[in-house]
C-alpha cells in the first residue's frame, strides 16, 4: 500500500473464496491500485467513508472498508457498518408487492383499485387507470410531493389517503415523476392483502430467508449495533466537515427507504437477485418478479450524454424499483439510496455475472457510489478508466462555489420600507393544505414563529405580507406569503413546496355542533321567499336558496360565513340573547338581511 493510502483511509478488508465461474476473474489483479484510487477519492473529494463490495457469481469475493464510518472519532468504516440504504428499500418493496401478485391478491397491469378499493387518487381517470406497475415505476404522472412526508409524523394510512389530493402534473405514463409516496402507498397496500404489515411481510418472506441479520428499518435499531455509520458532511460554504443529526421520521414512508443495512448483508440480496432469486441452493425471490422489475416500464432521457457530451452511460429505462441502461456496451441494472448524510447504490451488470455495493457518508460526496461503480466495472473488464472523479468533482466545486454566490444575494428583490398590513397577532394561526397537513404560525418576543411538521424557526418581515425564516444548514429556507380576503382577515399562506405552490387555508375556531344545529332554519328573504339552512354533521352547514342545489357554507369567523363560489359574500348569522335572530347577506354592493322563520 502507498504511504498515500496509509495516511488517508482506515480500513478493514474481506476476500472470500471465488466459486468456479469467478475464476474467470482474477479480481485481485485487476484491482491492483484500488486502494490508491479510493485514497485519491477520499481525499479529493473531502470524504468521510466509504465503503465497497464486490460480488462475482454467488459470492461476495470483496469487501471493504475507507475512510470512517464515524469520523468524528475516527472509527474505521468496515464490511460490517450498518447504514440507511434508502431509496435500495425501493425494490425490497417491489419485489414484496409481486410475490402478491404471485398469490393473486394484486395484479401488474390491471388498475389497482380492483384489488384495493380504498385507493383514491386525485381524479376518476386516475381511479380506473392507475397499475401497480405505474406506481412502482414513477409515471403516473404525479410528481414527488416529499413535504408532505418529510419531517412529518403522517402514519402509513395518512399518505395513503392523502394520495385524492395529488394532482397529476403530466399525462400517465408520459414522462418518469419519481415519487417516493406512491411507494409508501404500495407497503400499505401489501398490509392490507397479506395482513402482515410492510415490514413484518418483508422481513418473513425476504430478510430471514436471505440471513440478513444485521438489517433493520429504524435509526433506534441501528445505532444499537457495534458498528453503525455516523452522518457527517461538508458546510455548504466552506469544506469543514460536521456532524449531522439522522434522519429518523421515516415510519410512514418506509417501503420506499427505511431499510438499515451493511456490505455483507447487502451482498446476499445482491447475490438472490443475480442468481434469478437463488440464495444457498433456495429458491427465496420468485423468478418471474425479478424478471418483471426489470422489464422497462418508462425511458429516461440521454441528459448527460446530451448536455455534457459524456457517452458512457446510454439509454436509461426505470423498471418496478431499479433502473437498466447500458454502460459502455454492458447491460447494467442499478439503483441509489439517498438520506441525509447516507448515500448508496446496488447494481450488478446481468450478463458478466458481476455486481457491486458502494456505501458513502457525506452529502457532498453523493456521486461517488455511481462514479466508483463505474470504475470498479472499467477495472473487473479490463476496460480504460473513466475520469469520472475529476469530471463530477469540477461540477461539485462549481456547484458549491455558484450555492454560496447565490445566498450571498438573497434579499436583493426585497422592497423597502414596507410593512405588513396587520398586526402580527392577526397572522397567529393554523394554516391546512389538505395534502401537506398544518402549519402553524404563533407569536413569541413580538416575532413570528413558524412550525411545520417538526421544523420550527422564527420569522422575519420581509416586505409586505411576505415573512421569511433564517436559512439553516440543514431544514433550509421557509419563505411565506400571506393572503387577506375581501373583508380584510388573514386567512391564507402560501408557500414554494416541492415543484409548485401549496395553499395553506387559516383554520377557524371550532364551532360547537349543538350550535351549528342551532343555525339551521327557515329564513325569509325581503320578497317573502323562503332561503333554507339545513345542517349535516358530516357536512356542516348549507344555503338551500329557492329552487337551488345547497350552496355549502364554509366557517370564517365567529357567525360569519360564505359560499366557495364567491369570496366577497358573507353570510352572517344574527344572534341575540341566545336565540338565533336572522342570516344577513353582505357584499360590495351592500347588505340584505333574512329574518328567521
Amino acid at each position: 500500500m502507498s504511504k498515500l493510502s496509509r495516511i488517508a483511509i482506515a480500513m478493514l478488508c474481506v476476500f472470500l473464496p471465488l466459486t468456479t465461474q469467478a475464476q474467470d476473474i482474477d479480481v485481485s489483479q485487476k484491482l491492483n491500485g484500488f486502494d490508491d484510487y479510493m485514497a485519491k477519492v477520499l481525499k479529493d473529494w473531502n470524504g468521510p467513508g466509504i465503503g465497497v463490495g464486490i460480488v462475482v457469481g454467488d459470492k461476495l469475493v470483496f469487501a471493504k472498508g475507507y475512510g470512517y464510518r464515524d469520523y468524528g472519532n475516527k472509527l474505521p468504516f468496515t464490511p460490517g457498518t450498518v447504514c440507511p440504504i434508502a431509496s435500495n428499500t425501493k425494490l425490497f418493496t417491489a419485489v414484496s408487492a409481486g410475490m402478491l401478485v404471485e398469490e393473486g391478491k394484486l395484479t401488474w397491469d390491471k388498475p389497482v383499485r380492483e384489488s384495493v378499493q380504498s385507493i383514491r387518487f386525485y381524479n376518476d381517470q386516475l381511479n380506473n387507470s392507475v397499475t401497480l406497475r405505474d406506481m412502482l415505476s414513477h409515471r403516473t404522472g404525479i410528481t414527488r410531493h416529499d413535504t408532505i412526508w418529510y419531517k412529518s409524523d403522517f402514519t402509513r394510512k395518512e399518505l395513503f389517503d392523502r394520495l385524492k389530493y395529488l394532482e397529476p402534473q403530466e399525462p400517465m405514463r408520459t414522462a418518469f415523476l419519481y415519487n417516493n409516496l406512491m411507494f409508501a402507498a404500495v407497503g400499505y397496500m401489501i398490509e392490507l392483502q397479506s395482513g402482515k404489515t410492510w415490514e413484518q411481510f418483508v422481513r418473513d418472506r425476504i430478510l430471514n430467508p436471505l440471513d440478513m441479520q444485521s438489517t433493520s428499518y429504524s435509526i433506534a435499531d441501528m445505532v444499537k449495533q457495534p458498528e453503525h455509520g455516523v452522518g457527517f458532511t461538508e458546510r455548504r460554504d466552506s469544506f469543514d466537515l460536521y456532524k449531522i443529526p439522522y434522519y429518523e421520521d421515516i415510519s410512514g414512508v418506509a417501503p420506499c427507504g427505511a431499510i438499515v443495512s451493511n456490505i455483507n448483508d447487502m451482498s446476499h440480496w445482491l447475490i438472490a437477485l443475480m442468481n434469478d432469486g437463488q440464495y444457498q441452493g433456495k429458491q427465496v425471490l420468485p423468478s418471474d418478479v425479478l424478471k418483471q422489475t426489470l422489464q422497462p416500464a418508462i425511458g429516461l432521457p440521454n441528459t448527460t450524454a446530451e448536455q455534457r457530451g459524456w457517452w458512457e452511460s446510454l439509454n436509461s429505462a426505470y423498471g418496478m424499483g431499479r433502473s437498466t441502461s447500458v454502460y459502455r456496451g454492458h447491460l447494467i441494472t442499478r439503483h441509489g439510496g439517498d438520506l441525509p448524510g447516507f448515500h448508496t447504490q446496488v447494481s450488478f451488470l446481468p450478463k458478466e455475472h458481476i455486481g457491486v455495493l458502494v456505501f458513502v457518508i457525506g452529502n457532498h460526496t453523493a456521486p461517488l457510489y455511481n462514479l466508483i461503480t463505474y470504475n470498479v466495472y472499467e477495472r473487473l473488464l479490463g476496460m480504460d478508466q473513466t475520469p469520472w472523479i475529476q469530471r463530477e468533482l469540477n461540477i461539485r466545486l462549481k456547484d458549491k462555489q455558484a450555492g454560496t454566490e447565490a445566498r450571498k444575494k438573497a434579499g436583493e428583490g426585497r422592497v423597502p420600507n414596507t410593512h405588513p398590513s396587520h398586526a402580527l397577532a392577526d397572522y397567529v394561526g393554523d394554516y391546512e393544505n389538505p395534502a401537506y397537513g398544518v402549519m402553524k404560525i404563533a407569536l413569541k418576543d413580538n416575532q413570528l414563529q413558524f412550525d411545520f411538521h417538526k421544523i420550527k424557526m422564527p420569522m422575519a418581515h420581509f416586505h409586505y405580507d411576505r415573512f421569511d425564516t433564517p436559512d439553516d444548514e440543514e431544514d433550509g429556507k421557509w419563505s411565506v406569503n400571506f393572503r387577506t380576503n375581501p373583508q380584510g382577515d388573514v386567512e391564507a399562506a402560501l408557500m414554494s413546496l416541492d415543484e409548485a405552490e401549496a395553499v395553506f387555508t387559516r383554520k377557524p375556531e371550532t364551532l360547537d355542533l349543538k350550535l351549528l344545529s342551532q343555525l339551521a332554519g327557515s329564513y325569509e328573504s325581503p320578497n317573502g321567499e323562503k332561503v333554507q339552512v339545513k345542517y349535516q354533521e358530516n357536512s356542516g352547514l348549507a344555503l338551500v336558496p329557492p329552487g337551488s342545489l345547497p350552496l355549502p357554507l364554509n366557517h370564517l369567523k365567529g357567525l360569519r360565513f360564505r359560499i366557495p363560489q364567491f369570496s366577497d359574500v358573507i353570510f352572517e348569522f344574527v344572534m341575540e340573547n341566545g336565540q338565533v335572530k336572522a342570516l344577513k347577506q353582505t357584499d360590495p354592493s351592500g347588505e340584505i338581511s333574512f329574518p328567521r322563520k
